[in-house]
């Protein structure tokens, strides 16, 4: 969602358009970084760059890194860190991260997160090093956001029978259809996610707060607030 004009009146014209460098929004599923993303995007004109569509699109195009990732995909294998890593090196030659970027789902690795630092080195965005922000939610909460959530699907609304509760039990309030749910929206599925999150994000975590890169804010505020709280914790640590 985009900054409204409301909460942009809280912001400078400085502090709303000063290029923010790269950021890594880290949290667990369910914080909302998809929304805090988007949101930072209209703010501050940056995009987003997904480790998941950038491997997406060079398969699809058949770029001569999508074909060696087509063939360790063929193969059943995981893509390595240094073909991931070259993929991201070409898309930061383009023109619309000058001023920043969001990086999602990477890096996961220290050593993704060794190689961004050494890249950055002297370029980039104002040769700005990445700064790192963690969306945090209390488990109970988050495993709510998960396993409430329904969509309808025909007009693909998407409701939480504990947050945002249809008028009618499991019916859309836009046609009446009934809400359906996906198969992984369960806890056991949830407590695994979280399990491996916290286990691969943690080195990444520390490797940015032993360097001074890393601020946490609360994702149980309202929406806005969250932005307004992440584009803060920007700020400060670019002080």
């Amino acid at each position: 969602m985009a900054l409204s004009a409301a909460d942009a009146k809280t912001w400078s014209r400085e502090e709303v358009i000063t290029s923010p460098g790269p950021i890594l929004l880290l949290g667990a599923p369910g914080v909302g970084k998809g929304t805090q993303a988007k949101a930072l995007m209209a703010a501050w004109g940056i995009p987003q760059i997904s480790t998941g569509d950038l491997l997406r699109g060079n398969v699809s195009q058949g770029t001569p890194l999508g074909k060696m990732a087509k063939a360790v995909l063929d193969r059943g294998e995981l893509v390595s860190d240094e073909l991931v890593n070259e993929m991201v090196a070409v898309r930061l030659t383009r023109p619309d991260t000058a001023a920043g970027y969001i990086l999602d789902g990477y890096p996961r690795t220290l050593g993704q997160a060794a190689w961004v630092d050494d890249h950055l080195n002297g370029k980039g965005p104002a040769a700005l090093p990445v700064v790192a922000v963690s969306i945090e939610v209390g488990y109970n909460q988050l495993l709510r956001r998960i396993t409430g959530r329904r969509t309808c699907p025909v007009c693909k609304s998407i409701y939480n029978i504990y947050l945002q509760q249809p008028r009618v039990d499991e019916v859309c309030d836009l046609d009446g259809t009934a809400l359906t749910r996906r198969s992984d929206d369960t806890e056991e599925v949830f407590e695994e996610r979280m399990r491996a999150y916290e286990a691969q994000t943690a080195p990444v975590v520390e490797h940015y707060r032993a360097r001074g890169r890393f601020e946490r804010v609360d994702g149980e505020q309202p929406v806005n607030a969250v932005t307004a709280a992440v584009m803060n914790a920007v700020r400060r640590l670019r002080s």
